[in-house]
């Protein structure tokens, strides 16, 4: 049998020294390789964009880890196009309730025995961690929104997105210094952040905290069509001033409170 390609993911040295150790006591049972290894959730995801599409067939996750948890890691992970299953391994027994009933793939333990390794390796198979689920364990969803540009992952906080707007198959985050090309749907990221975001326009999210005023301007209509009049918003950080349709614009305003 082919060996299956593993994504290791602790903050701590040993304790991914200590699996590889496990893995091989179970190699004769079960073929494993280590395809990349990483210290926290950030370190991973550039591991991953350096590899090829479906090259990780599981990933074992740490859940506390600096810069990004294990939990995050699981939900940028599920957004790819060939997402690898998912295996916790955390000392915090808090989370293995919550991991069990949301339908986890499975959930390890520390200090992590070698025939429990085995049977959560098996377990596993190429079905990733349900996205529903993450989303119950981490109900206030991603810190970070994952810009893949020019070979790198850029890792974008949502605090700083000031709007996204869709454009063709992308969708564009703005912040007060740049845009970001992002791959995401704008529905899945209304409804993820549903608490930070106000839709403005069928193509547009605002985060509710930015807004500053707003003003009736005459806006360019089709092409050879006189300019109308449309309620649009100002943003903090940004020069340009966002329109909002006629269809949005009721809900806009009893959200915003204007």
């Amino acid at each position: 049998m082919n060996p299956l390609r593993l994504l290791l993911v602790d903050d701590e040295v040993p304790a991914r020294a200590r699996l590889r150790d496990l893995l091989g006591d179970i190699a004769a049972e079960l073929p494993t390789e280590v395809v990349a290894e990483a210290g926290d959730g950030i370190a991973a995801l550039e591991r991953i964009e350096a590899l090829a599409p479906g090259a990780i067939d599981i990933a074992l996750i740490d859940i506390r880890m600096p810069r990004m948890d294990g939990i995050e890691l699981a939900q940028h992970l599920a957004r790819l196009p060939q997402p690898p299953a998912v295996i916790f391994a955390t000392a915090y027994d808090q989370y293995a309730v919550k991991a069990f009933e949301l339908n986890a793939i499975d959930y390890l333990l520390k200090p992590v025995r070698a025939e429990r390794l085995a049977a959560a390796l098996k377990k596993a198979g190429p079905a990733s961690l349900p996205y529903a689920a993450l989303r119950q364990l981490a109900p206030e969803g991603r810190r970070h929104l994952r810009c893949p540009e020019r070979g790198r992952v850029l890792l974008v906080p949502v605090a700083d997105v000031l709007y996204f707007k869709a454009e063709q198959k992308y969708v564009t985050a703005r912040t007060a210094e740049r845009e970001y090309l992002l791959e995401e749907s704008l529905t899945q990221l209304e409804q993820e952040f549903a608490a930070r975001l106000v839709r403005i326009h069928r193509n547009c999210l605002v985060a509710r905290d930015a807004v500053i005023g707003c003003a009736r301007e005459p806006v360019a209509g089709a092409e050879g069509e006189p300019p109308e009049l449309h309620w649009t918003l100002a943003l903090e950080g940004v020069p340009e001033h966002l329109v909002v349709s006629r269809r949005q614009w009721a809900q806009v305003k009893a959200l915003l409170g204007i």
